[in-house]
């Protein structure tokens, strides 16, 4: 049982429960199944309520992640500061979560400041994603149906383009290969919100808010075992 708290009340919630659907069951290759739990709330929730969702109901026993965007939010270096203190694992999108879908059909660069219009817009419009053209159009941003059969099978890409993103981060120090996929040792100390914030693969000493653009949902596939990393 995995624990994954979203910010949004659509998206986010459907593409886990396609996960679920598509993985879920192992295969037999070895890879163990799973079930994820998505948490969410109507109309949404603010970063540091989605760390604090998933801290509820992991209840610091079972694994859990917090998963969010940019967006225009003001306390995520809190919600990474009582992530790190309380081990919940991190999936931030920069700017958005639509980042991570428009990933699965190509690759993607250059910094949006915090807006997903251009997201989208190269979402709707990518070769394969003919399922997306109207995408977040009369408020339909829902992953069912056309849309989770247009993901399939590009988990792969989509792992890829993600970690190609963490290594041309400006900063310049991000390797992918530094990033941690592997279970939380319950045991050990807390981690500082920036060692935390490193099992990105982005480097210790770059700040959250400039890895933009870059999605960290790749790590919740490898952690699940439904891709490798690459390494």
């Amino acid at each position: 049982m995995l624990y994954v708290a979203c910010e949004g009340e659509s998206t986010e919630p459907d593409y886990l429960q396609y996960l679920n659907e598509q993985f879920g069951d192992g295969d037999d290759r070895g890879r163990q199944p799973f079930r994820i739990q998505p948490v969410c709330r109507r109309y949404g929730l603010t970063p540091s309520e989605v760390v604090e969702a998933a801290h509820r109901k992991a209840a610091g026993e079972d694994e859990a992640w917090a998963l969010f965007d940019r967006d225009q939010w003001e306390d995520i270096p809190q919600a990474v500061k009582t992530a790190a203190e309380v081990g919940i694992e991190l999936a931030f999108s920069h700017p958005s979560f639509d980042l991570w879908l428009l990933l699965h059909f190509q690759p993607f660069g250059g910094a949006q400041g915090g807006s997903t219009k251009l997201v989208i817009e190269k979402l709707r419009q990518a070769k394969g994603a003919d399922a997306f053209k109207n995408y977040d159009k009369k408020s339909d941003k829902s992953i069912k149906g056309p849309r989770r059969d247009a993901l399939k099978g590009r988990e792969g890409n989509a792992v890829a383009h993600a970690r190609s993103l963490v290594a041309s981060c400006p900063h310049g120090a991000c390797k992918p290969a530094h990033a941690k996929t592997e279970p939380i040792d319950r045991d050990a100390e807390p981690q500082s919100s920036q060692e935390w914030a490193a099992r990105s693969g982005h480097a210790p000493n770059c700040p959250v808010l400039q890895r933009d653009p870059s999605t960290d949902v790749w790590r919740l596939l490898v952690a699940l075992g439904i891709h490798t990393d690459g390494n």
